[in-house]
């Protein structure tokens, strides 16, 4: 029945983009007279996004909202050129044209930055452990720039970077809004929510206006935490194996996973004079989630058999101040930020029990004071501290002028205090000296300091050699300082004084390691553009991107050091049929040179280590279109990505925790090893109807999202050569929405993932796939639901 109806839906879709479509690129809001010009600032200046000669994909605030875009999740479907895995709310990593190697989505914070970054507005939200997930709401539109953008954007631009632009205060007019909705997930108790969001825009005389906007939201659960039983084999008093049996049934919950969202954000606009202005902003936001966000299918759909509490806590803000305005005439643009977040989540770790008791019962076998079997199933709780701050300062030459010119300099310094519990209740009460001392019932605790500090100076050069010919220059010279600190092992490493010395820091059981690295390098790029005629460009372009090193906490092993990106890539921008057609294509060539991929080798109790494994070549194409005719709008995107390593990945020395090219009785990873995460085709076409009931303008929406399968993660098993996870299967899903629009009144009801695919975005661990590899659990496209969303506006 599911696959007739999805064939007589596609089969619907498919007559209907024939003569259809609907503006999911459509106009911008920055008074431009043409309907279908999106004004951008990707290139650190105001353009039409059909003149940016680079792959840029925007959504203007009206496509967000007509795609029910409300979270990192929604947009990311739209993008073809991003993948992501995740292990919930605030627990993605993100990451554009295939540069994965999926390696650090369970939150090492010790170990790589992430490869692409997230900004809002001016200022990167992007920290050592990924970035928040902004709930989205009255932005102006969202930029994904693809491949590397390391010469106006940094170290956290290896593959990519998003931008999400919010909405500014308006001096000139009084405005308001209010968006209500309500979603349900059909699953009976637990799976309904909702949201309410608003905004105010209040001028405050001629040349100030302050905005305001608040949102709360609840998303439902769709997991079940079923009833479950597992037995352990583990050793008594008498050292003799005997079963001992757990039961989940005080954690027992339908539909466990719901997850709150609720903050704001304020900015208050100040003209100074005709030439200056400055603009203050902050966004608060906290998020609490419950639950698991993975099934496992062993289990059964959508359900797990999780024995120990489990949530999350994610409550963060960024303050910022823009100031632009001019020098003679030359621009001037400030932009500083303070980020601060604390982050929490508890999961059950029960899996790494399991897996080590299949095989090594001493090391779950645990007494207490009477000699009696503890409970050796764990719990896991990290808690992260990060705070950020980054100043950027530029000058751009007047516009106008055969030639343009913007130089800059940056300063970014982030933090991330680490605290990581693997927790075994009861354990500390024993007197056999498991529990790690200073840590309470930990079996093994990390209490980490992490410092880095980015510097950077940039220049970027455009000069038109023609009307219809310029060449582009860009170099960003940069340094690095990155420093660890702190203790991460057993009760074991607290007993080795030699090498854990005595701390003043109470976080510290001992200081086990405190270490810096340096680095300082350059980023470049080269672009040539012609412009065939006003509705037509073509351009090629060099770039390079970075990602700077760092520390790993396990003593011995030596840093691992930046990785790099060259990308190569020609694309042509059009506008056919008096525009009516809007064609965007870009084929790329990238070599991904000394990757960094973090791996748990053999003596390290699990430990992640961060190595440089070798090379990769990324190749494809990625487009998009826009079809407008009349009533009737047809747009889509698309990307084809092939990406394999080039270099065999060395064997780690079990000995001193190091690669060793000189080991050939095992290869991490071979030489034509696809790279994870990234499917090698994904698209969405979206086709969209507009007709008056009435005096009543209307609409009906649907849209199609496909995507491949994709390799879930990098390395091989060390005993078989096989896989460690299973690939995921591509799927289908269908978006489908109709509604109103009454003037200062608007509704629409819609369904998402109309006939409940089961789509898989990423099969992830909670340690590393060597140990838990076959208790790998799933990360779902949200299953089938449904909303009806009313809003109204005032002025």
């Amino acid at each position: 029945m599911r696959q007739g109806l999805r064939r007589s839906a596609i089969s619907l879709l498919m007559v209907s983009t024939a003569s259809v479509a609907f503006p999911a690129y459509a106009q911008d809001s920055s008074g431009n007279n043409d309907d279908n010009v999106i004004i951008v600032t990707a290139q650190k200046r105001s353009e039409s996004l059909q003149e940016v000669p680079i792959s840029i994909q925007a959504f203007t605030g009206a496509t967000l909202d007509q795609h029910q875009v409300a979270s990192f999740d929604d947009y990311a479907k739209m993008l073809p050129s991003v993948s992501f895995q995740s292990f919930g709310p605030g627990q993605s990593q993100i990451y554009f044209r295939g540069v994965s190697s999926g390696a650090n989505a369970n939150g090492s914070h010790s170990g790589p930055q992430p490869t692409s970054a997230i900004y809002v507005d001016e200022v990167p939200l992007t920290t050592i452990g990924g970035a928040p997930d902004l709930h989205i709401y009255d932005m102006e539109r969202v930029e994904a720039l693809s491949g590397p953008q390391g010469t106006l954007y940094g170290a956290s631009s290896l593959s990519g970077t998003l931008r999400l632009i919010t909405n500014k205060p308006n001096p000139g007019k009084f405005e308001g809004g209010v968006d209500a909705s309500v979603t349900t997930f059909g699953k009976g108790d637990n799976s309904s929510g909702g949201s309410l969001e608003g905004f105010v825009n209040a001028p405050l005389n001629e040349t100030m206006a302050l905005r305001v906007s608040a949102f709360y939201e609840r998303v439902g659960g769709y997991i079940d935490n079923v009833p479950g039983s597992r037995t352990y084999e583990i050793y008594d008093a008498e050292g003799d194996l005997v079963p001992f049996t757990v039961d989940n049934d005080q954690y027992v919950e339908k539909n466990f996973n719901n997850v709150e969202t609720w903050g704001g954000r304020a900015a208050l606009g100040i003209d100074l004079d005709d030439n200056w202005t400055v603009l203050p902003s902050i966004i608060y936001q906290k998020q609490k989630s419950h639950g698991a966000f993975l099934f496992d299918a062993a289990v059964g759909d959508l359900e797990v058999q999780d024995y120990t509490p489990e949530y999350g806590s994610d409550e963060w803000y960024q303050a910022a101040l823009t100031i632009k305005g001019k020098i003679s005439d030359w621009d001037v643009t400030y932009a500083g930020g303070y980020f601060e977040r604390e982050a929490e989540v508890v999961q059950d770790y029960s899996a790494y029990t399991v897996a080590y008791d299949a095989v090594y019962p001493s090391y779950v076998s645990f007494l207490d004071a009477n000699d009696e079997i503890i409970d050796p199933t764990q719990t896991y709780r990290g808690f992260d501290k990060y705070t950020k701050q980054t100043h950027e300062l530029r000058f751009s030459s007047p516009e106008g002028n055969a030639w343009h010119l913007i130089v800059g300099a940056f300063y970014e310094r982030q933090t991330d205090a680490i605290d990581a519990d693997y927790i075994i209740p009861g354990l500390a009460a024993s007197p056999y000296g498991y529990a790690v001392p200073g840590c309470g019932d930990d079996i093994f605790c990390t209490r980490v300091d992490r410092i880095d500090r980015d510097y950077a100076g940039f220049v970027d050069l455009t000069v038109d050699i023609t009307p219809a010919l310029s060449v582009n220059g860009g170099i960003r010279y940069f340094k690095t300082n990155n420093s660890l600190s702190g203790f991460s092992g057993t009760a074991g490493t607290v007993g080795n004084t030699e090498a854990c010395t005595p701390s003043s820091d109470p976080r510290l059981p001992c200081l086990l390691f405190d270490r810096t690295v340096k680095e300082d390098g350059e980023t470049h790029k080269v672009n040539v553009t012609y412009k065939i005629n006003p509705d037509a460009m073509v351009y090629a372009t060099y770039s390079t991107g970075f990602r700077p090193g760092g520390i790993n906490r396990r003593v011995g092993v030596n840093p691992y050091k930046s990785d790099t990106l060259d990308n190569y890539e020609v694309g042509a921008k059009t506008m056919l049929f008096d525009r009516m057609l809007t064609l965007n294509v870009t084929g790329f060539y990238e070599e991904w040179n000394d990757l960094q991929f973090g791996l748990s080798s053999a003596n390290s109790l699990g430990v992640i280590s961060t190595y440089n494994a070798g090379n990769a070549r990324i190749y494809g194409v990625e487009g998009d279109f826009n079809l407008r005719l009349d009533r009737f709008t047809l747009s889509g995107s698309a990307s084809y990505i092939d990406a394999k390593l080039t270099s065999d990945f060395c064997a780690i020395d079990p000995g001193t925790g190091n690669p060793d090219c000189t080991i050939e009785d095992y290869i991490p990873t071979p030489a034509g090893t696809r790279l994870p995460t990234q499917p090698k085709f994904k698209g969405q076409m979206t086709a969209r109807y507009g007709f008056d009931v009435g005096s009543t303008r209307s609409f009906v929406q649907g849209t199609v999202n496909h995507q491949s399968g994709a390799r879930s993660y990098l390395t091989v098993d060390p005993f078989t050569g096989g896989i460690l996870l299973p690939p995921t299967a591509g799927f289908t899903s269908f978006d489908f929405s109709l509604g109103a629009d009454m003037g200062s009144w608007k509704w629409s009801m819609f369904v998402e993932n109309a006939f409940d695919e089961r789509g898989i975005l990423s099969l992830n661990t909670v340690c590393v796939p060597s140990i838990c590899g076959a208790y790998a659990r799933s990360y779902p496209i949200k299953p089938r639901m449904f909303g009806i969303k009313v809003g109204a506006t005032f002025d």
